[in-house]
This record gives structure tokens, C-alpha cells and sequence, in this order.
């Protein structure tokens, strides 16, 4: 297989020899922007969640207005906390610990 088509189905142009063939995310940015947006999305849903359940019909943001921020918080939380965890097992593979 030429090398030009390894490791993708349907490559639509042929690589110019520039690119790196592996390319690598910086990890440690990426870690230390989930440690600090999941306590931020925690404490966003949390206060969604809070400010929802005291909402009246009548309130400007309503009831249905805060339950989308509140599952939009929470669903960024989650996300967040999962690239977490995908960044911490490449770390720990990349340091040899861990058995792929």
C-alpha cells in the first residue's frame, strides 16, 4: 500500500511530504483546560439546576429556556471530564505504563 493512502480510506490528495504523518495534539494544554472547565461546567449546571427548579412560568429565562442550560452545562461537563480521561491514558501510554 502506497504510503500516501495508510491509514485512511478515501484520501481525496496525495500528501505533500510537509505534513507529519502522526500529528500530536498538545496534551498538556489540553489537560489543563479540562481541569479547569470541568469544575467550571459542574458549577454551571449546578446553578442551572438550582435556578430551574425556583423558576416560575412567568420568568424571564423561563423554566424551558434554563432545562436547556442546564442539560447544555451538564452535557459539557461530561464531555470535558471524558477528554480528560483520553489525555490522561495517552500520557500514561506515551510514558510506557500503560499496555496499549
Amino acid at each position: 500500500m502506497p504510503r500516501s493512502r495508510s491509514g485512511v480510506i478515501g484520501r481525496r490528495s496525495e500528501r505533500a511530504g510537509t505534513e507529519p504523518v502522526n500529528a500530536r495534539s498538545a496534551l498538556r494544554l489540553r489537560m489543563r483546560l479540562s481541569v479547569i472547565f470541568i469544575p467550571l461546567f459542574i458549577g454551571l449546571t449546578v446553578v442551572f439546576a438550582v435556578w430551574w427548579g425556583t423558576a416560575e412560568p412567568g420568568d424571564t429565562p423561563g423554566p424551558a429556556e434554563l432545562s436547556l442550560l442546564t442539560i447544555g452545562a451538564g452535557v459539557l461537563a461530561v464531555l470535558a471530564t471524558i477528554n480528560l480521561i483520553v489525555i490522561l491514558r495517552r500520557i500514561k501510554r506515551e510514558r510506557g505504563t500503560v499496555e496499549p
